[in-house]
């Protein structure tokens, strides 16, 4: 056995039909079990890179509840594998930025509108072009929002809020935002000046990698009372923006990765893996990245916010009085590189946990009192986009996701290609040509960018979301068909 193919197949319990279990026995110093949630076919790409075995570690972390949770877009990460979950427990437990990510806060927004495809398939090249126009795109890209330092400090500390006051959302926005669009606890003194610097210039950017602006079309409604309660209509046009924190987020995470090496080691704390490098989160220094941790995330609501008026500026310019109520109203913006603080009940006991969700969604059941009123007796929206020209999913949040994974399912479609395997295997140009002969508008300023993004570099998200659903941990609403792309 290669030490690259560590975890097998065999090694795992089957506990049901979609979900797996590692126990404590399986290797020395598993503090809790590891789940997983597959089928058979996504449990055997699981075992394709080592992500498996960075649960594993992960699993020996200090102050560790319940179980170490991986979902079925899962694939190797930097020391924690994207698509895991794990909490926690106050007040001693660890963070570890590394089981966060560093593009803290990357996340998605969905708008709804009424608009038919019909009235618009004339217009959408237009309005692709616009799209790409308005919403800058690409590597170190500046913004249109030119941010004074103290006013850079006051995004870190009010995230949406401050889009709001600045003219660039709406209130029904914030409502319809994962807290608000607002951590609490953000301190711009616990951010370093170079995380400023690079913050500075890149407010309302989109970036590179998989960060996307997509126009879709609602293809199917699974749930038409939730579909109708969120502004889903069959037919109709949609928009998702997937963006986080960029040089900002990205500079936190490095920034307190080096600064928690020498920490661990002065808190005794034994690491299977220096990339999992972690603090106690009532240490200071474990307290100084959740204040540096909750102004990026504030710094990305944000940022999706800025985007969302430009999406919206961008159907104003190439729909308006051409169709009939071109207006864009938010469905839900949710992250999926965060670390929470959180009570959830484990082994029958309420405790308050950090929920470190690194390539996961929260997806919280109904009734849950953050949501607002039309969405609380239905559940928490969770956005799963596809891959580039695949199908997106819009869930619920469950009771059976409140119980079995700390209020928390997928997040997307997973790699199973690595970026170099995908430039080396897609050619950008071509891709592009198939997608727009499938009628998919495509607007990206690299080629070998797109490649990178190409469906076959990603497992099947109809099949995981086949599984979340089976599982109990979401609920299907509405199925979304991609009809323009827009990439860095």
């Amino acid at each position: 056995m290669s030490e690259r193919h560590l975890v097998r197949k065999q090694d795992f319990k089957r506990l049901s039909p979609f979900l797996w279990e590692l126990p404590t026995s399986y290797r020395p110093g598993m503090r809790v079990p590891v789940r997983l949630f597959a089928d058979d076919r996504l449990l055997e790409d699981a075992l394709d890179d080592k992500s498996l075995d960075q649960a594993v570690n992960a699993s020996m972390l200090p102050g560790l509840v319940g179980h170490v949770t991986v979902m079925p877009d899962v694939h190797q990460g930097y020391g924690f594998p994207i698509g895991g979950v794990a909490a926690t427990r106050l007040p001693h437990g660890v963070i570890s930025p590394g089981a966060i990510g560093y593009d803290i806060n990357c996340g998605v927004r969905l708008l709804a509108s009424q608009v038919p495809f019909e009235e618009a398939e004339g217009l959408l090249a237009d309005l692709a072009s616009a799209l790409y126009r308005n919403c800058p795109a690409g590597v170190g890209v500046k913004g249109s929002v030119k941010l004074s330092l103290n006013e850079l400090e006051r995004v870190c500390r009010d995230g949406s809020q401050w889009a709001l006051v600045n003219g660039y959302a709406q209130e029904t926005d914030l409502a319809r935002t994962e807290e608000g669009g607002r951590i609490a606890g953000a301190d711009p003194a616990a951010v370093s000046d170079r995380a400023k610097q690079r913050g500075q210039p890149q407010l309302g950017t989109l970036g590179a990698g998989n960060h996307f602006v997509e126009v879709d079309v609602v293809d199917q409604v699974f749930d038409p009372a939730a579909a109708k309660a969120m502004g889903l209509t069959a037919g109709a046009l949609t928009v998702q923006i997937h963006c986080g924190s960029r040089g900002f987020g990205h500079q936190v995470c490095t920034d307190y990765v080096r600064e928690f090496q020498p920490a661990a080691a002065r808190y005794q704390i034994q690491l299977p893996d220096r990339e999992l490098v972690c603090a106690p989160l009532d240490s200071p220094e474990g307290r100084r990245y959740l204040s540096a941790m909750a102004c990026a995330a504030n710094y990305a609501f944000a940022n999706r916010q800025i985007m969302a008026h430009h999406v919206r500026r961008s159907f104003e310019e190439v729909l308006g009085g051409r169709v009939q109520n071109w207006d864009l109203r938010q469905v839900y913006d949710i992250a999926h590189n965060m670390g929470k603080i959180e009570e959830h009940v484990v082994g029958g006991e309420r405790v308050r946990v950090c929920v470190h969700r690194k390539g996961a969604t929260r997806a919280f059941g109904p009734g849950f009192a953050g949501l607002p009123d039309e969405y609380r007796p239905l559940g928490q929206p969770v956005l799963v986009p596809g891959s580039m020209g695949t199908a997106s999913w819009v869930l619920l949040g469950t009771e059976g996701s409140m119980e079995q994974s700390f209020g928390s399912t997928c997040h997307g479609a997973g790699r199973v290609m690595s970026r170099k395997q995908a430039k080396k295997t897609v050619r950008g140009d071509q891709l592009r040509a198939e997608l727009e002969g499938r009628g998919i508008q495509v607007r990206a300023g690299s080629m070998p960018g797109l490649a990178e993004e190409a469906p076959q570099a990603y497992k099947d998200v109809d099949a995981v979301v086949e599984v979340v659903a089976k599982a109990g941990i979401a609920k299907k609403v509405a199925r979304l068909r991609p009809v323009a792309v827009i990439k860095g």
